[in-house]
């Protein structure tokens, strides 16, 4: 969305505040409200989000608060990353951002081949971030142009895994690394703790505009006990409904990603209600019986298919894991592109 000349990418929504700032949230209130507890709170968690602009001044400042904590961005102009992070404070205060010297000598054409152009300069918030408001901009500043962004679009949904947990950074996670291998823009709504597969979500993903959606479902559901029943009843409500929405692009299932009671039986929860593999077979069966020719099925296990990808809690992706899961995912999903 556009406000103020700045592009709010993985923004779906600026909720305004009491005090007179706007809330960055990843899907707009009427969505929001009818999501379960833990999401509502991860949709007003900015994970994937950026500040999109375009501008001819040497030094922008973004006015941006934190109020539940300090929090942490990363400057990006194009694909080139800053070296160091910058520090949103808990109350309204400018974000100096500067062009780097070396991008304004080199020159925006010798960057010809990159998806995205070194004009567009981009603070980009991540996985850990607390809620972040807006309250304005201090520069001359205009939307970045179709022509200076990539030219694909891809749509995650998924639990933590795909929200980006244990990545150091946002750029880090497998969504950012598939897309940053297919030239596409990522709209990332994983929503850790919390992927339920609920109905509204299911709408609103099938009334967003994307090349390609990939619906990681869920490791959220079966640790919290939901029953195969209920997975099936939702997972095929959420593939039939952005698949039929969506015909000519394709629509990828993603089944769950290897955890630690793949390994050992013994860790399985006690108020589970189905294995893993159990999880598993069931979306497969759920894609087989939608059977749309724009959906597609994707094997967890087989986008990390290294066990030591893990963090220590062999749930969770580090930054290995979740640079060769995009990779993978990538290279999955260009075919279906082509």
């Amino acid at each position: 969305m556009i406000h103020d000349d700045i592009a709010f990418h993985n923004v779906a929504e600026l909720h305004e505040t009491a005090d007179g700032g706007r809330l960055l949230q990843r899907v707009p209130e009427h969505v929001r409200e009818h999501l379960n507890e833990d999401a509502r709170k991860r949709m007003r968690v900015p994970a994937a989000g950026e500040l999109q602009f375009v501008t001819d001044d040497e030094t922008v400042r973004l006015v941006l608060s934190s109020p539940d904590g300090p929090a942490t961005a990363v400057p990006f102009w194009g694909p080139f990353q800053a070296g160091e992070p910058v520090t949103i404070g808990t109350e309204p205060e400018p974000v100096a951002l500067t062009y780097p010297d070396a991008l304004a000598e080199i020159g925006p054409e010798a960057f010809a081949d990159q998806s995205i152009s070194p004009r567009v300069w981009r603070l980009r918030l991540g996985y850990d971030v607390p809620p972040i408001r807006y309250h304005g901009v201090e520069g001359d500043v205009r939307p970045p142009r179709s022509d200076e962004l990539p030219d694909r679009r891809l749509l995650t949904y998924g639990t933590s895994i795909t929200d980006g947990a244990s990545a150091t950074r946002d750029h880090l996670t497998y969504p950012a690394q598939a897309g940053r291998r297919l030239g596409a823009d990522v709209y990332n709504l994983g929503s850790a703790g919390s992927a339920y597969c609920e109905p509204e979500i299911a709408d609103f993903i099938a009334s967003q505009e994307w090349d390609v959606a990939t619906l990681a479902i869920s490791v959220n559901m079966l640790g919290d006990g939901f029953s195969i029943e209920t997975f099936r009843e939702r997972a095929t409500y959420m593939l039939e409904t952005v698949a039929d929405a969506h015909p000519d692009d394709p629509v990828v299932a993603i089944t769950l990603f290897p955890l630690f009671a793949d390994f050992e039986a013994s860790l399985i929860g006690d108020d589970w209600q189905a294995t893993p593999e159990e999880y598993r077979e069931t979306l497969r069966e759920v894609v087989a019986d939608v059977g749309r020719d724009n959906l597609h099925l994707l094997e967890g296990p087989e986008l990390l298919a290294d066990v030591g990808g893990h963090t220590a809690d062999v749930i969770h992706p580090g930054d290995n894991g979740m640079i060769r899961m995009g990779e993978n995912l990538a290279a999955a999903l260009e075919p279906l592109l082509e």
